[in-house]
């Protein structure tokens, strides 16, 4: 989609990511290993009682599903930012489900702009668990 055709407001409903225990691990063990993510009998000593998913690990999975809506398609340019915000935490087997807004739209000069989308991340209880908010640069339809 065209940074011209988009719109405030527009939404995407995102497909649930199921947070896999292995996969979980795995994520943890490899890029943050602390015992909150590997160590179930440190995990009960803690306020969660249980392991808790990096908080990184958890966006991706919602970002990879996020991708297979192909928001912007081939006008995409490149990704320019992305801030999250962890709100509660995210454990073994929850499914996250997500909705994107497009939240801001800049454009920078005749060929492109900048798109900002908006995402609410819910646990399967209806928590809110994450916000992320990314900024896309987006290729306009060139006027002739």
């Amino acid at each position: 989609m065209y940074f011209d055709e988009l719109k405030l407001g527009m939404t995407a409903d995102i497909a649930p990511a199921v947070i896999e225990k292995e996969k979980m691990l795995s994520f943890a063990y490899e890029y943050d290993n602390v015992p909150l993510h590997t160590d179930e009998e440190y995990a009960k000593t803690t306020h969660f009682k249980k392991l808790i998913a990096p908080g990184v690990m958890s966006f991706m999975a919602v970002w990879a599903k996020y991708l297979e809506i192909d928001f912007f398609g081939e006008q995409l340019l490149a990704g320019k930012s992305t801030k999250i915000e962890w709100h509660k935490p995210v454990f073994a087997d929850d499914v996250l489900t997500a909705k994107a807004t497009v939240t801001k739209l800049v454009k920078r000069s005749e060929k492109n702009g900048l798109a900002e989308v908006s995402m609410e991340i819910y646990n399967q209880n209806d928590e809110l668990v994450m916000t992320a908010v990314t900024e896309a640069i987006v290729k306009c339809r060139i006027q002739r």
